[in-house]
């Protein structure tokens, strides 16, 4: 069936939604509220932190044999981006005859819900978790609800309703998407570009105005290229977690929205022999999983960058591109030795991740040009690395800064060492001057004052709203202490 022209089409509770004539930036969760009258999700900070507005968007397996499901923040997330795909709100878990789902009932049974402004996406994150993890453990089920603020209950009845429905077994907690199958393979998005006469590719658009403006959800990199070519000016699109705010809190319309979402080759990770390749559109998530036994703490400043929802969908060269002067990812990426893989139409080149950044929130792509890939150095035998961040609060909160080292030991001295910090200058960066200081020497040899002096000279003093420069000056130089303290035990 081919797709109908300037219209939105996905699945929900067994039946084609098709959303025709909305904004390119209308979001999610104003399209269900709004529109479909699905008021159970709730805007409680329109910026992704406070998870009331958690549904579940799902997409085919490669197979095409069952559905893949992620907790989305709906107040980020754009309309069109949900163009093929199938969605789950906290109405569609209670079954025909009137059943609750586990979870709702288990919510009901240990009185998980007080105010209940929470409480749909409070359900709606753990029966996501149960959908695939039937039986979590307490860790697994504090981290799935890291994103759901509540401000009642002081969770403990939600954990025990977790444990709870846990009890109701697979076959109970799984999301019924039976009817949903059909429809999906229906209106699954096109994998293959579409020509003109001449051979040209034609980017399909999903939403375009009167005046020229679209949204456009390309299939291949090939079109992505290409469109960027013809529209240099384009907003690239991968989870939404920033341009999502900018649309909330700014009013941001950009007029070119190239959605990357159903690229099946920005989706891939390759696995080199010395390295991965990491796709753009890979999520946090899938990342975080990827390093997790070779980089343990680069998997734990991940964990932290934010709530399952958002590290669902966020990617990891949507934070390289972003270019926060605190993101997370980013000092470890620099201290590792990662590659940037940039193309501008059927050019690419090869940037070293210590060489994109020019200054605050620029860099050297040039006008078209967009981040392919992002290859990351494996581990090797002899290299050690570390990175923690600090923050006011554990989960879900902005650096006050991260700070990541990477060295390798010879005979008790530090060689090669990579130290890299974000929130200490105007964008993430390596600290040369400091890294001198440790080069050459075994850890019991850095000095509290040569640390000093190299910091005091490597950065301009200024305060922020996260933290003094007093602060950050101080941890920049604990970080380091502390990781050469596990330096010098592996030298023992």
């Amino acid at each position: 069936m081919t797709q109908a022209t300037n219209t939105v089409r996905f699945v929900l509770d067994g039946a084609i939604v098709e959303a025709s004539g909305e904004r390119r930036t209308t979001t999610v969760l104003n399209y269900l509220r709004e529109q479909l009258r699905r008021s159970g999700t709730k805007e409680g900070c329109a910026e992704g932190d406070c998870g009331a507005c958690v549904v579940l968007v799902g997409e085919l397996n490669a197979a095409g044999t069952a559905v893949d499901y992620l907790p989305v923040n709906s107040c980020l997330q754009l309309l069109p981006t949900l163009d093929g795909k199938s969605v789950k709100t906290i109405e569609s878990l209670k079954k025909e005859d009137g059943t609750l789902h586990p979870v709702q009932q288990a919510m009901v049974d240990c009185h998980g819900s007080q105010c209940g402004f929470c409480t749909p996406g409070v359900v709606m994150s753990l029966s996501g978790l149960m959908h695939t993890l039937p039986e979590p453990s307490r860790a697994q089920i504090t981290d799935s609800l890291s994103g759901n603020l509540c401000r009642c209950t002081g969770y403990k009845p939600i954990i025990d309703a977790a444990h709870k429905a846990s009890a109701a077994g697979a076959v109970a907690l799984k999301i019924d998407d039976s009817r949903d199958l059909p429809l999906l393979r229906e209106i699954r998005r096109p994998r293959t570009p579409t020509y003109n006469l001449d051979g040209d590719i034609v980017v399909q658009p999903v939403v375009r105005t009167r005046k020229g403006n679209e949204f456009v959800s390309p299939s291949t990199l090939a079109e992505v290229a290409d469109y960027l070519l013809k529209h240099p000016e384009t907003t690239l699109l991968a989870g939404s977690t920033e341009i999502g705010l900018q649309v909330n809190k700014q009013f941001a319309r950009p007029d070119h929205i190239c959605y990357l979402g159903n690229v099946a080759e920005l989706r891939k990770v390759e696995d080199k022999e010395h390295a991965w390749r990491i796709g753009a559109q890979v999520s946090l998530t899938e990342v975080e999983e990827l390093v997790a036994d070779a980089y343990p703490d680069f998997a734990e400043v991940l964990r932290r960058f934010g709530s399952p929802p958002i590290r669902s969908t966020a990617t990891l060269a949507g934070n390289i591109a972003n270019g926060s002067p605190i993101g997370d990812s980013m000092p470890c990426l620099l201290a590792l030795g990662t590659t940037l893989h940039l193309r501008r139409g059927e050019k690419t080149r090869h940037v070293a991740m210590d060489s994109f950044y020019t200054g605050q929130k620029q860099n050297v792509l040039k006008p078209g040009e967009f981040i392919e890939a992002i290859e990351l150095p494996k581990p090797v035998r002899g290299h050690r690395f570390h990175a923690h961040k600090v923050s006011k609060r554990f989960e879900q909160d902005i650096s006050a800064t991260c700070c990541a080292l990477h060295y390798r030991v010879v005979k008790g001295v530090l060689k090669d060492v990579r130290l890299a910090y974000n929130g200490l200058t105007p964008s993430p960066a390596r600290a040369p001057k400091i890294e001198a200081v440790l080069e050459g020497r075994t850890p019991g040899e850095v000095t509290l004052q040569a640390l000093d002096a190299a910091i005091a000279a490597s950065f301009t003093p200024r305060d922020g709203l996260r933290a003094t420069w007093a602060y950050r000056a101080l941890i920049a130089r604990n970080l380091v202490l502390q990781f050469l303290e596990s330096a010098a035990e592996e030298t023992v």
